[in-house]
């Protein structure tokens, strides 16, 4: 007599604070490696735009001098990285923030020399230098919008590197 089988096709679950954890806790071999991420980030985000603006100066939006700032609030306990470059829209936001695992991922892996300090070099080529926050911040809050669109286009995204984030529509002029 034979039996029959049943053939079900499955997802892996997966504990996305705890994959995030060991990411962030394997590549990155000192805390302060955090801020040279952001400030990449947005030292990039003011080339894109120079970038842009080249065939779009409206994009400036009277504001053509790029720059980038740090703040410190001793009293929140909080670092601001702020820049005029050329922001985020929120399809951007989700699939450049909200996505851990981009395609440049496995790229990136495969490149990891197991010496910390080549490595950290390379994080920022690969777009996952945004997650070092979480070395020193239980909880990350980015607000962007993209140059050239409206300022009711903002967007605002947050998370606790747990289980997922938060995004919401919000106003932001610069």
């Amino acid at each position: 007599m034979s039996q029959s089988t049943v053939k079900e096709s499955m997802e892996f679950q997966t504990e996305v604070n705890q994959l995030l954890q060991l990411m962030i806790h394997s590549l990155y071999s000192n805390k302060e490696i955090f801020l040279r991420e952001l400030v990449s980030n947005a030292s990039d985000a003011c080339d894109k735009l120079r970038f842009e603006a080249i065939s779009n100066d409206a994009l400036y939006e009277n504001d053509p001098e790029l720059r980038v700032e740090v703040e410190f609030d001793e009293a929140a306990n909080t670092v601001t990285v702020r820049d005029n470059g050329i922001g985020m829209s929120r399809e951007e936001v989700i699939n450049n923030i909200g996505t851990i695992a981009k395609s440049g991922t496995k790229e990136f892996l495969s490149k990891l020399t197991g010496d910390q300090a080549k490595d950290s070099q390379m994080i920022g080529q690969f777009g996952v230098g945004f997650y070092s926050s979480f070395i020193v911040a239980d909880r990350v809050v980015l607000t962007t919008r993209r140059a050239g669109t409206s300022s009711s286009d903002g967007v605002r995204w947050e998370s606790d590197a747990k289980a997922g984030y938060d995004l919401e529509i919000t106003d932001k002029t610069t």
